[in-house]
């Protein structure tokens, strides 16, 4: 039977978009028609000049419990020292022992001594010493009491009904949006990732065979953008060679089907929406050719979800020059946080995952030389409670609000706590149930603390770092200039 034209081009344009990813996420025909006008227009001046950087997001889903990560380990009678922590949890089971804590020595805190999770070290079994000893190096700080704001808010400003706070409190879905866009005071349908990548690709990448984004876990609100179109591939179990493969060209008409969908394709250029359609599967297939080379990672990456995620993003950042990119972010995810049960099992499972995987990622850009070009940062739904909930084997804890995040890579300026001061003058909050920075009163209290440094702010410090021009901020993040500094410090 003779096949129309457009019967034709449905089935082989569906293939070759198909490869994959690079066409993922295309909501909007708004998208083709901006990608369309950047094939004839490369006068974008560059953004974040011409060497190599990256952003690598790792995504704690659930709701990561930071009072369980990063715990004060001295007996200041000023600051909230182990008993209270240990007042708070140890009677239902949750605290953690502090002989087993890792140790860190935080300057701002008056060279106080804190305490990180024992999973964040190494482990039985381990393939390195995970990240723990990236804070004596200089190379990990932590951002406290961090979480999703509109404006800087108060206690008693939190009790006031007019006073502005983020929509859904406390609720998985909207909370991690909230995270994934920076805008807590409306909903979204673009992320800041995707909104840093819509200002900068063509300054950065103009000539790039992959979008600057890249999520390793499936479609994500982080990665969307207004005119990006960010790619979503499979974890190192799929191989690169094979991520983008077309389908519908290696049977026995192959090369035949190819030759002809090619010659169609250079039909009807004039119009903006074909021009657009075919370019993008210019890119899909000189990216797939680029890929057909071997390019593995050298360290050893641990066979975890997380640690198949990292693996994959370290081969794509090995192949950046054949891939013309000067800038990419990547997104990735590791689940298993809403540990309103079990938590302590679970808490060691994850953590040993999560350290294993990004040390020997760390590892892996030293080996490839852009250890200093390379920043891997955390961010999860929300805190949770400092009060248990349930005891015995079975404790666990319950949603809250400000949380704890990593940032770690060659150029963190580490070894030390960054974020807004809490009431009691320092970005740790204050372990006391009911007291200034929980949102409960005293007669119900849960220890959920509000939030002093918000995303807008901890993502705005990356976004600088990564090249996103000053006049670019507030596009990006709109709220931002609610707080009293884009540049919490812990990059250059």
């Amino acid at each position: 039977m003779t096949e129309s034209r457009r019967e034709f081009l449905k089935k082989s344009g569906g293939c070759a978009l198909g490869m994959a990813a690079v066409a993922t996420q295309m909501q909007h025909l708004g998208m083709m028609s901006a990608i369309a006008q950047k094939v004839d227009d490369d006068s974008s001046r560059p953004e974040g000049g011409d060497a190599y950087k990256a952003l690598v997001l790792i995504f704690w889903s659930g709701g990561n419990d930071g009072n369980n990560m990063v715990i004060p380990n001295h007996d200041s009678p000023t600051i909230s020292n182990y008993n209270a922590y240990s007042a708070a949890r140890g009677a239902q089971g949750l605290a953690i022992a502090r002989n087993t804590l890792l140790p860190i020595t935080v300057p701002r805190m008056g060279a106080l001594e804190y305490g990180l999770h024992p999973a964040l070290g190494p482990v039985a079994g381990g393939t390195n010493n995970g990240i723990h000893e990236l804070w004596a190096q200089q190379k990990m700080a932590i951002v406290t009491n961090c979480g999703t704001l509109v404006q800087p808010t108060t206690k008693a400003q939190y009790q006031m009904s007019s006073h502005r706070k983020p929509y859904q409190l406390f609720s998985h879905s909207d909370q991690t949006a909230q995270y994934q866009t920076s805008i807590s005071n409306t909903q979204s349908f673009t992320g800041w990732g995707g909104r840093v990548s819509d200002k900068m690709t063509a300054g950065s990448n103009p000539a790039g065979l992959i979008p600057m984004i890249t999520s390793i876990s499936g479609a994500q609100l982080f990665t969307a953008g207004q005119t990006t179109l960010p790619m979503a591939i499979n974890d190192s179990n799929t191989l690169l060679a094979n991520v983008l493969n077309p389908a519908g060209f290696t049977n026995t008409g192959g090369p035949a089907r190819l030759t002809a969908f090619n010659q169609l394709r250079s039909l009807d250029l004039e119009s903006n929406f074909v021009a657009a359609a075919s370019h993008v599967t210019d890119l899909a297939m000189q990216a797939n050719s680029a890929l057909q080379t071997p390019g593995d990672t050298t360290t050893v990456f641990p066979n975890t979800g997380i640690g198949r995620q990292l693996r994959q993003v370290a081969r794509l950042i090995k192949k950046r020059t054949d891939l013309n990119v000067n800038r990419q972010i990547f997104y990735c995810q590791i689940g298993g946080f809403d540990t309103h049960a079990n938590q302590l099992a679970s808490h060691t499972t994850l953590f040993t995952q999560f350290s294993q995987a990004v040390r020997s990622f760390y590892d892996e850009m030293g080996v490839q030389g852009v250890q200093n070009d390379v920043t891997t940062f955390t961010l999860s739904d929300f805190g949770r409670t400092l009060n248990p909930a349930g005891s015995g084997t079975g404790v666990g804890s319950d949603h809250a609000w400000g949380n704890h995040m990593f940032v770690m890579g060659g150029s963190v300026l580490g070894g030390d706590f960054y974020g807004m001061n809490t009431p009691n003058g320092t970005p740790f909050p204050t372990l006391t149930l009911g007291g200034i920075d929980d949102t409960d009163s005293s007669t119900a209290p849960r220890g959920r603390w509000i939030p002093t440094t918000s995303v807008d702010q901890y993502a705005a410090t990356l976004a600088r770092w990564y090249g996103l021009q000053p006049d670019q901020q507030s596009l990006v993040f709109p709220n931002v200039a609610n707080f009293p500094t884009a540049n919490l410090g812990f990059l250059p």
